[in-house]
């Protein structure tokens, strides 16, 4: 008769500082003083739930050995700095189908700071003008691939809204394939090798179209208007206050070309699921007080560490939240969801450039395996391979992790 082995459970490791123990800890305290959105209430628990038994998950053990953990469900929610490793990598292999055979540029376009303010007045505020960012900036890059190339341009824009410490600043990066193919698709136009548009004239159509989208919004009382922007609802002081944005200096940014399709790749990873604040820059929460750290563009990108109350931390996280339903990563010209396989067909016949080979599904065990080199399939210690049984969720007002129960209430 065999003998199975005793479960034993593996040795608990010391818990790093989490996103989820500074919400959990003191998310309750701070929507009893400032008002919290449903999407961001959403987002709050998301977080705090995440890899817990809130979420549900599997037990898994080793018939050998004895072996036994339990993994819980990931929230997936796109704000979550847990939940996307593999969901970049997924997207990174798309994306990498879609390469062409010629250099990639990376441009910047920058909203002015005192755009905030507004932007931030509501989530009405925030769904139109980032929009309203995304479309400005497209049609200019679309509008100077037709006059500079005189054909149709492809790229990808990706939007971020905070800086290293979290305060508001809305960009959208942008990767463009140096050259532009025809309408009618029958030949490819290459692009300069080192130069691409110029950024001061693709400032000022980007600040032209962005105001003048801006101006027909406000004039037709689509956005929100605030007491401590009670000006914008008089004529004359909304003309003027579009004044001074006009004779402003908008930063559209231009960078050298990549050096071959990983440095794209290498860039996309960084860019494309990056969350407003990663576990790994969270250094401590005590006496009230989160200390993170932080790059210092202005002095050199320099590493420094700053110090803010638990309530201006939540308060700056919460402030990149998106609309729900709002799309962050964004293709245009021949990349364009409605038209890319088409147009991208007739590019590489331009290009001579052979089809990429058909993707394989990926299972979430499959991705471990490429990124980690850990088959999680099987047991750690013997090899063997792992049973495992499905474990329900808890009730959120019982569930228990390594973190703090929260009273936190999302209805």
């Amino acid at each position: 008769m065999s003998v199975v082995a005793p479960l034993r459970a593996v040795p608990a490791q010391p818990a790093r500082l989490e996103l989820a123990d500074i919400f959990s800890r003191h998310a309750a305290a701070y929507g009893k003083s400032h008002y919290v959105t449903p999407s961001e209430r959403r987002v709050l628990r998301a977080v705090m739930d995440c890899r817990t038994a809130a979420l549900g998950g599997h037990r898994e053990w080793c018939p050998g050995c004895g072996y036994e953990r339990y993994r819980y469900h990931s929230c997936r929610n796109r704000h979550c700095p847990k939940c996307q490793t593999l969901a970049k990598a997924a997207w990174l292999q798309e994306r990498q189908q879609e390469l062409l055979p010629v250099p990639y540029f990376h441009n910047v376009f920058t909203l002015p700071h005192e755009l905030n303010r507004l932007i931030l007045a509501s989530e009405r505020n925030r769904r139109a003008l980032l929009d309203l960012l995304f479309h400005a900036a497209a049609q200019t890059l679309v509008a100077f691939g037709q006059n500079n190339l005189g054909g149709k341009v492809g790229f990808t824009m990706v939007l971020h809204t905070w800086d290293q410490q979290l305060r508001p600043h809305f960009h959208v990066h942008c990767v463009i394939a140096a050259g532009a193919l025809t309408k009618d698709g029958s030949r490819w136009i290459e692009a300069g090798q080192n130069f691409l548009f110029p950024v001061r004239a693709l400032s000022k159509v980007f600040r032209a179209k962005y105001l003048e989208s801006l101006q027909e919004l406000l004039d037709a009382d689509q956005l929100d208007t605030p007491s401590y922007l009670s000006e914008l609802n008089s004529p004359p002081h909304r003309r003027r206050w579009l004044r001074i944005l006009r004779r402003k200096a908008w930063i559209v940014y231009s960078k050298p070309p990549f050096a071959g399709p990983q440095k794209l790749l290498d860039y996309l990873g960084r860019y494309t699921h990056r969350v407003a604040i990663s576990n790994h820059r969270l250094l401590a929460c005590e006496n009230g007080q989160v200390r993170l750290a932080y790059r210092d563009r202005a002095d050199g990108d320099r590493k420094k560490t700053a110090a803010l109350s638990v309530e201006t931390f939540i308060g700056r996280f919460l402030r990149h939240v998106l609309p729900s339903g709002f799309m962050r990563i964004r293709h245009y010209g021949f990349l364009a969801n409605r038209a890319k396989q088409s147009c991208l067909a007739q590019c590489r016949e331009q290009l001579q450039a052979s089809p990429p080979e058909p993707l394989e599904p990926k299972t979430a065990a499959d991705w471990m395996m490429e990124l980690t080199g850990v088959d999680v399939t099987r047991c750690p210690h013997c090899g063997a391979p792992l049973e495992s049984d499905e474990v329900a969720p808890q009730p959120r007002s019982r569930a228990r992790s390594r973190r703090d129960a929260t009273s936190w209430d999302t209805s």
